[in-house]
């Protein structure tokens, strides 16, 4: 279990033109891990545009739990090809039913006016953090049953957060997080495979950052989390094999739903990507 590869779960089976089948893990969660399903279906658009055209944004709503003990099916349409731009739009789906759409854009690489407003912030560097994983691997006891087993379906990214953070014993703290995450082996040198590998990732953390003001964890089990929707922005080329710096802030909770927004940065300090979600917040029982 220990040699698994994210970049073969990205890695999909072509069916026919413009459709796609990809693999599931169980990473013992609620339902199919959300990463999971937005690095696949960027993935499959990617394989319906010319080599040269980079993937800048993608959007997608999330309507239906997928089942982590089945394969997606990827259905790409090609909404427009332009000159410099061009749109994808991919339907996942699941035993005949549609569990969530992304429209992905794509754009021939060009030259611009350029500035990026505000600094990394000041973190300690990841070589002095422990991995987050080894944490639960200290307490395996303590986890249910289901999570010890999927562990090893977590290792594939290295992610070290900045603040202490005990999922077992929560504690208020602001609605901000920082994390550095790489994978844990080395990548191709192929933008796409880099941009899929953080789409997969950056649903780690980010929705549980609006539970911190409220002292819960995920692993409270009185309420439900699930995620709406997703945006992504890839502002330049980066490796992800490489540390990258994610930090997450949740601006607003309410109406059982929580709002996260986030900036991931490489290590000399560049902003390479944004991203914004909203997702349930409910206590069962409200």
């Amino acid at each position: 279990m220990n040699d698994i590869k994210l970049t073969e779960l990205l890695t999909l089976e072509k069916l026919e033109e413009g459709l796609y089948r990809g693999v599931s893990w169980d990473l013992g969660f609620r339902a199919l891990f959300g990463g999971q399903v937005m690095g696949q279906a960027l993935a499959a658009a990617q394989q319906t545009v010319e080599p040269e055209r980079v993937a800048h944004s993608y959007h997608c709503y999330f309507l239906l739990p997928g089942d982590a003990h089945k394969p997606v099916v990827y259905d790409v349409e090609n909404m427009r090809d332009g000159r410099s731009f061009c749109t994808r739009r991919v339907k996942a789906i699941q035993g005949g039913r549609t569990i969530f759409f992304m429209t992905v854009s794509f754009q021939s690489p060009e030259d611009g006016l350029t500035h990026q407003y505000g600094d990394m912030p000041d973190v300690p560097a990841p070589e002095s953090l422990q991995p987050d994983i080894r944490y639960y691997e200290n307490v395996l006891d303590k986890l249910p049953a289901v999570m010890v087993e999927k562990l090893a379906y977590h290792r594939p990214i290295d992610m070290r957060t900045v603040q202490a953070i005990n999922p077992m014993a929560p504690k208020v703290m602001e609605p901000m997080r920082y994390v550095w995450m790489k994978t844990s082996s080395v990548l191709a040198d192929d933008l796409n495979q880099h941009q899929t590998t953080l789409a997969y990732a950056s649903d780690y953390y980010f929705l549980v950052t609006a539970l911190q003001p409220h002292g819960m964890s995920i692993m409270n089990r009185s309420v439900r989390m699930a995620t709406i929707d997703h945006a992504m922005w890839f502002h330049r080329p980066f490796r992800f094999d490489d540390w990258l710096l994610y930090c997450m802030e949740s601006p607003f909770s309410g109406n059982a739903r929580g709002l996260v927004r986030g900036q991931i940065f490489n290590r000399a300090g560049q902003l390479v990507a944004s991203t914004m979600q909203e997702g349930l917040m409910r206590k069962i029982g409200d």
